[in-house]
């Protein structure tokens, strides 16, 4: 809602007859979701995508009483302002809005009645003119001149977003991706595979050991039928195939199953016959946060516990790689730390101003880094603005590598069980990519974990994002 900077309201004494003021609005599936939750109105002719007479034709308006709060958006915040209250409010409702359009609300002051009391006009129309509603309002207008800032809200935790599902449907519109699934013996972890496959996202071959994981199948009710398996009991001993499997060729990327990580990983990082490509191999997750229009990606929370500044450079190239896989132009990083000013008392406020000036000079590319910033003003555009930052980063990152493992780690799952983000997260850095999916994982945090590898795949080996997101990066 388009709304001045600073608001002065109009007393009764300044009104005079013809007064007008007008705001625009454009109506959003948001509006409705806000409206319903708040009247308890869940008439699903208000409900976005609402087909109700299943003709194949979106039947979903704005709810009327709706517009009506939109008319008390005027007369709160414009004219007469703050310390206005309603008397009362009729309207005429001639036609409706949709998710889409721009409305305009204007209101006329029609008669100054006895004091405090005045009678505005109130249309409600599109943005071509076409009268939407009609009526009048009468208030008690301010009799004290009141001068307001305008302020920001609170943000609701409305998940408007589904950032994974676009995710998930390009990576699946690329040819399934070899991938071997490391000790998938438990019903967790082999649903998880079979899942991916059937949504066209991996080829699975299994490792493992070959009982308990037609076990898992049989508890599953699933047909292993034309799936090959690898015979390894023997975890590590499985772990290592995988790692050889790759050197062969035969698979482009690796899914841990039930198995331990270290035991995964500690074939995949070994120096003689692993997956080292001669930088230092991280994690990233990547979270579907409700307040937040792009996934937020998250490095490294899950393998370097104490990294370097060295490895942190590898941590942040390697981030910034998965997110212009997943179709980030020019990914915004921020470096975080407890501060946002360099403290020689605090490590990673020096490591973070290091890591900048390294992407300023040429040494870390494809994004645009800063730091140190901290958590707030990183992510927070009203935050960034109180500490009067100067930042392309500060308030709006896409991109957060944090200072240890134990960081990263914290803020990772407080976002996931406190603020409910989805979550996902891939290994990068190494000959192939890695999926760390673990049993707390929903389905669509496992298939989105493979649309991250398949993504990062495609990036990896044709230096650019798969078809489909390059239309996203143009709309950015």
């Amino acid at each position: 809602m388009n709304a001045p900077d600073a608001i002065s309201n109009r007393t009764w004494d300044e009104l005079a007859v013809g007064d007008e003021a007008a705001i625009e609005h454009g109506v959003t599936a948001r509006d409705l979701y806000l409206f319903a939750h708040a009247s308890g109105n869940l008439n699903p002719l208000h409900m976005p995508e609402t087909d109700i007479d299943g003709d194949g034709v979106i039947d979903t308006v704005a709810p009327s009483m709706w517009l009506g709060a939109l008319v008390s958006g005027v007369l709160g915040n414009v004219l007469p302002g703050a310390g206005t209250l309603y008397r009362s409010q009729m309207l005429d409702f001639v036609g409706h809005a949709h998710i889409g359009d721009t409305l305009r609300i204007s209101v006329r002051l029609a008669e100054k009645l006895d004091r405090p009391r005045a009678a505005f006009d109130a249309r409600v129309c599109q943005r071509d003119g076409t009268l939407v509603a009609f009526g009048r309002a009468e208030v008690d207008a301010p009799l004290h001149r009141v001068l307001t800032s305008a302020h920001e809200l609170p943000a609701l935790l409305l998940d408007q977003h589904d950032h994974f599902a676009r995710l998930i449907a390009i990576a699946a519109a690329q040819p399934a991706m070899p991938t071997a699934v490391v000790c998938p013996d438990d019903a967790n972890s082999l649903g998880g595979a079979l899942l991916a496959m059937r949504q066209g996202l991996i080829v699975p071959l299994l490792i493992g050991a070959r009982d308990r994981i037609e076990q898992a199948a049989r508890d599953l009710g699933a047909d292993l039928a034309g799936i090959e398996i690898i015979d390894i009991a023997d975890h590590s001993h499985a772990a290592a195939r995988a790692v050889e499997l790759v050197h062969e060729q035969r698979v482009r990327a690796i899914m841990k199953g039930n198995v331990h990580s270290d035991e995964l990983l500690g074939q995949v990082v070994k120096k003689d016959g692993g997956l080292r490509a001669g930088r230092r191999i991280s994690h990233v997750f990547v979270l579907d946060v409700a307040s937040l229009g792009h996934p937020l990606f998250i490095s490294d929370a899950a393998i370097n516990v104490a990294p370097d500044l060295a490895t942190k450079a590898d941590i942040t190239q390697n981030a910034i790689d998965l997110a212009r896989a997943c179709g980030l132009v020019l990914p915004r990083v921020a470096v975080l730390s407890a501060v946002e000013t360099v403290n020689f008392g605090i490590p990673s406020s020096m490591d973070a101003a290091i890591l900048a000036k390294m992407a300023d000079r040429g040494q870390i590319t494809g994004g645009i880094v800063d730091g140190p910033l901290a958590m707030d003003n990183a992510i927070d555009a009203g935050a960034a603005r109180t500490k009067k930052l100067v930042s392309p980063v500060a308030g709006a990152a896409q991109v957060l590598v944090v200072p240890n493992l134990e960081a990263g780690n914290m803020l990772a799952k407080q976002l996931t069980f406190v603020s409910h983000a989805r979550s996902a997260g891939l290994v990068v850095g190494a000959r192939v990519p890695v999926m760390l999916t673990s049993r707390a994982d929903d389905d669509q945090a496992r298939l989105a974990s493979c649309a991250l590898a398949q993504l990062y795949d495609h990036f990896r080996r044709e230096g650019r994002p798969a078809p489909g997101l390059e239309a996203v990066e143009v709309a950015q």
